[in-house]
């Protein structure tokens, strides 16, 4: 089966290469393609006996080239990487096929081979009913700017793979392979034709629009499909069990919602997005009721309505008099008509109405929906209505899967969190609190002080904002942010919202802040037993997820906090940051201290009665949590999954895992594997608390040999500024987001998605491994038998091998020949020697390490799939590295015209993230 895939995929990869060649021939002369195929060989060459000696050679013979013949070869080599992207991505649902056709249970990660391990350990079915009764796994995309492609490029290539798809499975004639075939070509010519760099950066809601285009063409499809999938599976494994799977499966997103150092997102932009999710997810259902209606052509003398049917198409004729039933003995084609009808009143109100606080409260207009129930009770009752009548196909056909679309999509489609920065809180509630007279300088109190003074507050139920805001505009929008919060649910639509996050949460009063502007927006009215959101404190940096336990075990012992989680089920999220840990400490002690704050938070919640959901906030990029999202999940600490997560879903991530129908089914069933797997772990499943011990001191010594090069080192600024493209990414626009938190120049003020993607596409990966290889020798040096026991814990602890897996992986995608060119960009070429030095010396230890605790002799051994993928890469990605050098040298030196040299730089930048993926 493996030669056979490879062929497949080769064959994929040369049928698009060819077209992508005759499109350079045609379009940009014999003379470009010759000069692409020169520099691929001499890359191909480079590889095979690589020393910078002779890499320099290879970048000073692109050094001879002009401007439009760098910027033609970036052209030739980023468009070859979408396609290899494409054609790899086909063969993954090739291999998809594959297995669903010869299912192979050791290789299935999907719901029914966790079930079955559930079952063979005796759980029974009412315990695996409860579990699924209270899980809850949710999907969160962000606008993280680290996808570098635009949308007319990620459109096209989307449309190829569609035509990939029926060339392979659609069983065309010759003729008709032939039609595909020049559909496919006209796409390639299409995308070598299509600017690859932004003109402007996209707004928040334009990036609420992309994300929005992939959850209507590819979830709306996939998600009842992964659903129909695990009822089966439960059905299968536990039989006449006679239990439907609740909609635990759910989706969230940031986009609209996040305005951490975004001075765009504004609470009228929060409610646009909330505005153009509903907008979308009606409009789509109606489509679909259209098309139900078209099925649903059951009629007398064969089939008549049911009492609870006949009363329901009586109540819609009086609420909506005049709507026409249609054809008269057609009772479900009827009640399609007046769902329909809803539906467009629904729409018309979302489209037309103004949120407004202050308004008295009213009822929407006839015939509106409001929440998901009153859609899902008209469903449910044609499907019951059909059952009655003995047409259990129809039930069980579109209407179900329309029924399972509105449990998890509502009315809302994503559930929009809100996150902003606890520093705009503590200003906001210093303002507020000196106007009303309650403290005259609350900023300047100990922590202690302020939580005392807001734990006072909140049993309090005086009033401290008034009406009309007389308060600078920072302080007003954090007001009208929980304003809107509180319009939008109480006028539009209640399960659109119901999370707000602070990042950079050190101290319980950051979470007693933000619940004192929900009690002043009534989001949060304890002596009526309501709240309608949850507050959830973001730990990122080492210090916080060290304080994470002492932080919320305060806010419990607070009787109006741990009233406000009891309203919200008795449940309190907790999410914890990857990139910004990781930037603070390195990626080994960031990983540590995450899994440390983990088990601990997991403790106190069981011994408090409260259940802690985690919400893990990952990127693509090791550096920042990447890898594969199951593995990630299996390899969280025992006990602190319980059914329960939610997890971002960042930048290109969402293209690679959700651009492909097949893709997005097996990722999602992937993740409810590791879901149910994790809940219901073995009890021989733990890890030694020696291996604990290893841990704490591995993670000790990698973050001392960390920040030793990146924050003690005083020339690292200066190395990590012109030895990477770091001043030129800022000015790519992939995102509506600026890449630091504030003008400052340093390593603490940049956010980590640029200096993730920095380190990517200067070849060095640093982000991803570095101080593994020291600790490792340290740790070693201190315990004989070390070796042993690390290679053991490989084997058999999920968190330390993901660990190592992932670091191999940024580890084989690095590059330290290329990366010492860019050091080459350097001014001080001694500094440029001496850091590089550090940094090369480390990379070698950490392949050491990681060859010996994996009992390989290379990266990757054996994993020849992923070996294969970035081997076939290479030799087109290192050119695109070697054209960046040139044009950044250039552009450094003033030796052009700076715009068209930006523009070259922005070109490459976005090639190298196509080849090496996992960029952000």
């Amino acid at each position: 089966m493996q030669v056979a895939a490879q062929k497949a995929l080769g064959a994929d990869i040369r049928l698009l290469g060819n077209l992508l060649g005759q499109a350079i021939r045609r379009l940009g002369g014999d003379a470009a393609f010759d000069l692409e195929e020169e520099v691929r060989a001499a890359a191909k060459e480079l590889r095979a006996s690589p020393s910078p000696d002779a890499a320099r050679r290879l970048r000073d013979r692109l050094g001879t080239l002009d401007v439009p013949a760098l910027r033609g070869l970036i052209r030739a080599f980023s468009v070859f990487f979408d396609l290899i992207n494409l054609a790899e991505q086909q063969a993954r649902v090739r291999a998809l096929r594959h297995r669903a056709a010869r299912p192979d249970p050791a290789r299935a990660e999907n719901a029914e081979s966790a079930l079955q391990s559930i079952a063979r350990r005796g759980v029974p079915v009412e315990e695996v009913a409860d579990h699924l009764a209270r899980a809850l796994v949710v999907p969160v995309f962000t606008a993280h700017p680290s996808e570098a492609r635009r949308r007319s490029v990620l459109e096209k290539l989307a449309a190829v793979a569609q035509l990939l798809d029926k060339l392979e499975y659609g069983q065309p004639t010759p003729s008709e392979r032939d039609a595909l075939t020049d559909a496919i070509a006209e796409e390639v010519e299409a995308l070598w034709l299509t600017d690859a760099v932004r003109s402007a950066r996209p707004s928040v809601l334009d990036e609420v629009r992309q994300v929005l285009g992939v959850v209507e063409a590819r979830l709306l499809d996939v998600v009842p499909k992964v659903y129909r999938k695990l009822e089966s599976a439960l059905e299968k494994v536990y039989p006449n069990h006679g239990r439907r799977v609740p909609a635990f499966l759910q989706f969230g997103s940031w986009i609209g919602g996040d305005r951490d150092g975004h001075p765009n997102v504004t609470h009228a932009v929060t409610a646009e997005a909330v505005r153009l999710q509903q907008e979308t997810v009606l409009a789509h259902y109606l489509q679909r009721i259209e098309a139900l209606g078209g099925k649903l052509s059951h009629s007398a003398p064969f089939v008549a309505a049911g009492p609870s049917l006949a009363a329901s198409l009586a109540a819609d004729a009086k609420l909506l008099p005049g709507v026409a039933q249609g054809k008269p003995g057609e009772p479900y084609r009827a009640k399609c008509l007046m769902i329909a009808e809803k539906l467009r009143r629904t729409l018309a109100f979302v489209r037309t109405h103004a949120d407004d606080w202050g308004a008295d409260a009213q009822a929407p207009p006839a015939g509106v929906y409001v929440g998901r129930g009153e859609l899902l009770a008209d469903l449910t009752l044609i499907a019951d209505d059909l059952r009655r009548a003995g047409a259990t196909a129809s039930a069980d056909g579109a209407v179900r899967d329309f029924i399972r679309l509105v449990e998890v999509f509502g009315l809302h489609l994503l559930t929009l969190d809100i996150r902003q920065h606890s520093a705009r809180h503590e200003a906001a509630t210093a303002e507020v609190l000196a106007a009303a007279g309650v403290c005259p300088n609350y900023a300047a109190l100990s922590a202690d002080e302020r939580f005392a003074v807001l734990a006072k507050e909140l049993e309090s139920s005086r009033p401290l904002v008034p009406a009309h805001l007389p308060f600078t505009p920072d302080t007003t929008e954090v007001v009208r942010t929980f304003r809107t919060m509180a319009a939008v649910l109480e006028q539009r639509c209640p399960e659109a919202l119901g999370t707000y996050i602070i990042s950079s949460t050190t101290e319980p009063v950051h979470l007693l802040e933000v619940l004192l502007f929900a009690r002043e927006a009534r989001l949060f009215r304890p002596a009526e037993g309501v709240s309608r959101i949850d507050v959830v404190p973001l730990f990122e940096a080492l210090e916080p997820l060290r304080s994470a336990r002492r932080i919320v075990t305060r806010l419990l012992e607070l009787p109006v906090y741990r009233r406000q989680v009891e309203l919200r089920g008795n449940r309190q999220e907790v999410m914890i940051g990857y990139s910004d840990s990781n930037k603070e400490s390195g990626f080994l002690q960031s990983a540590w201290a995450l899994y440390r704050a983990q088990a601990e938070l997991t403790e106190l919640g069981r011994g408090a009665g409260v259940t802690i959901q985690f919400f893990h906030g990952r990127g693509g990029a090791v550096g920042r949590g990447g890898g594969p999202a199951n593995y990630a999940i299996l390899a969280q600490p025992k006990g602190t999954v319980d059914g329960r997560i939610r997890i971002t879903e960042q930048g290109e991530m969402i293209a690679d895992r959700y651009g492909h129908p097949a893709v997005a089914e097996r990722h999602l069933e992937q993740v409810l594997d590791a879901v149910l797997r994790t809940s219901f772990p073995d009890a021989a499943e733990g890890a030694d608390p020696k291996w604990l011990a290893a841990l704490d001191a591995l993670a000790d010594s990698a973050r001392k040999h960390y920040r030793g090069l990146v924050y003690e080192d005083p020339g690292f600024l200066t190395y990590f500024e012109q030895a990477t493209c770091i001043g030129e990414i800022a000015e790519l626009k992939i995102g509506s987001r600026p890449a630091r938190r504030s003008g400052a120049r340093s390593i603490e003020e940049l956010r980590a998605i640029p200096w993730v993607f920095s380190w990517m596409q200067s070849r060095h990966t640093l982000p991803g491994w570095f101080g593994l290889g020291s600790a490792v020798a340290e740790f070693l040096r201190a315990n004989p038998d070390g070796l042993a026991m690390l290679s053991d814990m490989y084997a058999r602890w999920p968190f330390w091998r993901t660990l190592i897996d992932n670091s191999q992986m940024i580890l084989a995608k690095a590059d330290m020949v290329i990366a010492r060119l860019y050091a080459d960009l350097v001014t001080d070429q001694a500094l440029a020697a001496r850091i590089y030095g550090r940094i090369e010396g480390e990379y070698r230890a950490a392949v050491d390490a990681v060859c010996r605790i994996t009992g390989q002799s290379a990266l990757l051994e054996r994993s020849p799939v992923l070996g294969t993928s970035i081997e076939r890469r290479n030799p087109y990605v290192d050119p695109l590295s070697f054209i960046q050098l040139v044009l950044l040298d250039r552009l450094r030196n003033q030796s052009g015209p700076r715009e068209e040299l930006v523009t070259a730089v922005l070109e490459s930048i976005n090639g190298v993230a196509s080849g090496l993926k996992n960029t952000g």
